[in-house]
């Protein structure tokens, strides 16, 4: 039991580092030489590498990070597969399986805004977010997808979109009927995700907040951004 434990600490850790690669801050570096959290909204995510550098980039970063949340969800299952002669036979394997899923979720969208390649600086998770919902239940991705699509086809505004897609994705984990580690993955994971969007929330309710195509109007409201 001390050694699947200590597998379990390995893949949480994993976990953070995978969300912490810094996918748009080398993109920024180089394709252009700059640091991409010193231009457009500061954030290291797929929408400010869409601003800065282009459709292809912010596409790539975008995949790339989506791609982060879902490797370290198949973290978690292949520890399973491999290691279940470890695990008590007295214990729920399903229920065991579901918590740490939600802890390396929770670790991986920390580890994309908190990367401890970039001195505790990132993204929004976002993009990370997707991915581990597309690993845990692909029903509950496409959903989630769904509505950000719909919400930035009416909005034109990504934070917006991204901010609908937090609060639909405890809805659709209740509509789906997933375990409770999982509902309260999105609870967190959601709230966390409106939480690194505040300064957008600011700039919203200001009427400031620019709509695809647009930059961030001044440098000093660049805390945070989106990705």
């Amino acid at each position: 039991m001390n050694i699947w434990l200590i597998w379990c600490g390995l893949v949480i850790i994993l976990a953070y580092l995978l969300g912490s690669f810094p996918t748009g801050y080398l993109a920024g570096k180089i394709l252009k030489g700059i640091d991409i959290r010193q231009v457009g909204s500061g954030s290291t995510g797929a929408t400010n590498v869409l601003r800065t550098l282009g459709k292809g980039p912010g596409a790539f970063v975008l995949v790339i990070d989506c791609l982060k949340g879902v490797l370290a969800i198949r973290l978690v299952y292949i520890l399973y597969s491999s290691q279940l002669n470890l695990i008590d036979s007295s214990l729920n394997v399903e229920a065991w399986q579901s918590w740490l899923v939600t802890l390396a979720g929770l670790m991986a969208i920390l580890g994309h805004s908190k990367s401890i390649f970039l001195g505790f600086t990132g993204g929004k998770s976002v993009a990370t977010s997707l991915g581990i919902l597309l690993a845990i239940n692909w029903q509950v991705g496409l959903g989630t997808l769904g509505v950000f699509v719909v919400m930035i086809a009416i909005s034109k505004i990504v934070s917006l979109s991204s901010i609908a897609g937090a609060i639909a994705v405890s809805i659709l984990m209740v509509v789906f009927q997933q375990p409770l580690a999982y509902i309260i993955f999105s609870l967190l994971g959601g709230l966390y995700v409106i939480i690194r969007h505040r300064s957008n929330i600011d700039r919203l309710l200001a009427g400031k907040e620019p709509k695809i195509g647009q930059k961030v109007e001044t440098q000093s409201e660049q805390l945070t951004g989106e990705g």
